[in-house]
């Protein structure tokens, strides 16, 4: 443990895996893709999606509250409170105005917009909800989990696209070092199923069009990748300055222990063909950690299988990571959660340093040329890890890399 890490006391999860950390690293490891048609998105060039299934928002939150919340911000209240509990600190005891929230949103969920949009169109204005613009602001999630748990302090969302969830924990370790929050639960949530969404992503071809196999759809780092899969989820961490969680003798998932972040200045949507800024924020995260690249035994990647994302992302991880650590993507599995993917990896390359366990990629056929990395396949690889790396890259050329480090040795 460094002089500066900070502890993850507390982690919440949902995602088309499943709802909680058990079914999360169960359906990991089985290393099946859970992309499967979507009628929300039926007739589109796109049909199919990963979608969060198994929550009953109603029942959890009170129909009052998740009439009144978009499913973005239901996933990150319930994230949120799993955390809470896992971390074992009571909200009616803590100190609420050192309790910060930092949530990564990409965007919102759309589909919330269609029926607006539609009575507007008809000239029925009178007839819209008066809770369309609440329930859809991207900061609602955060503002809502503060809401919720009564935490009182720093409050704010981060979007840098794909890399927003990834953002907001490195922004939370600021805070804590700082001194500005004693806690902060951090992490991100996002539902990107929305016809508009999916219309959208199709025309730029960023979507894989595999209708006929969507099980087979993602498939990061293969010869035979045309896109991303939409998905949808939240992770929460609950962030506590290492010495205070010792002190109260917290169970520890892990450590958060450098983040590093960098533009692109290239494009809005392609990542720079050099891949020198994405390069540059790995550095900057290992620097921050105080460690090197050979202390690095496992990688989390990005890996969306789109073309030039897992071609340039391949290029620099070979760059920095000579040795060739073992390698997962999570999205072959899960889908692409858009800005909660970051959080929603970094929660997964905890529970693999603490399990000793790197869920294994799928629908990995054949690494071409360029594509050579050591990616996990097919099964579970035990390993014994101290430290990991987990990248997020988004739209507009951000770059958003953590280090994690295991709890196992203290």
């Amino acid at each position: 443990m460094g002089n500066t890490d900070i502890a993850v006391t507390g982690i919440g999860m949902l995602s088309p895996a499943g709802i909680g950390l058990e079914e999360n690293w169960y359906r990991l490891c089985q290393g099946t893709s859970l992309a499967d048609h979507d009628p929300l998105l039926a007739g589109l060039r796109t049909d199919f999606s990963c979608a969060v299934r198994g929550l009953n928002a109603a029942s959890v939150l009170g129909h009052k509250m998740a009439r009144r919340l978009d499913a973005f911000a239901q996933f990150a209240v319930v994230a949120a409170r799993q955390a809470v509990a896992d971390a074992g600190l009571d909200p009616t005891q803590w100190q609420s105005e050192r309790v910060g929230v930092v949530l990564g949103v990409g965007s919102n969920s759309l589909h919330s917009y269609e029926k607006p949009f539609s009575l507007l169109g008809q000239g029925k204005a009178d007839s819209m909800s008066p809770f369309n613009i609440p329930r859809s602001l991207p900061n609602m999630a955060a503002g809502e989990i503060a809401l919720d748990l009564g935490a009182r302090g720093v409050c704010f969302t981060t979007s840098s696209a794909c890399a927003s969830g990834a953002t907001a924990l490195g922004t939370a370790m600021d805070l804590l070092r700082s001194g500005r929050c004693d806690i902060v639960l951090a992490g991100g949530s996002e539902s990107g199923r929305s016809r508009m969404t999916a219309a959208s992503f199709g025309r730029m071809g960023a979507l894989s069009s595999r209708t006929a196999d969507p099980e087979a759809a993602s498939r990061p780092f293969d010869t035979e990748r045309d896109g991303f899969v939409l998905g949808e989820g939240a992770a929460v961490l609950v962030l506590e300055r290492a010495r205070e969680a010792h002190r109260r003798r917290a169970r520890l998932h892990g450590y958060l222990a450098g983040y590093g972040a960098t533009a692109d200045g290239y494009h809005p949507t392609a990542p720079s063909p050099s891949g020198e800024p994405a390069e540059a924020a790995i550095r900057a995260a290992l620097l921050d950690a105080g460690c090197g690249a050979e202390s690095v035994d496992h990688i989390n990647a990005h890996g969306t299988s789109t073309v030039l994302n897992d071609e340039t992302e391949a290029s620099v991880l070979r760059r920095v990571f000579p040795a060739g650590p073992p390698v997962t993507a999570n999205k072959s599995v899960l889908g692409h959660a858009l800005g909660a993917s970051g959080a929603i990896e970094a929660a997964a390359t905890l529970l693999s340093l603490e399990y000793g366990k790197i869920p294994p990629t799928a629908n990995l056929q054949c690494q071409g040329s360029g594509l050579e990395l050591d990616i996990v396949t097919k099964t579970p690889r035990k390993r014994r890890m101290r430290t990991a790396v987990s990248t997020s890259f988004g739209f507009g050329g951000h770059n958003a890399v953590l280090v994690l480090r295991s709890s196992r040795s203290d």
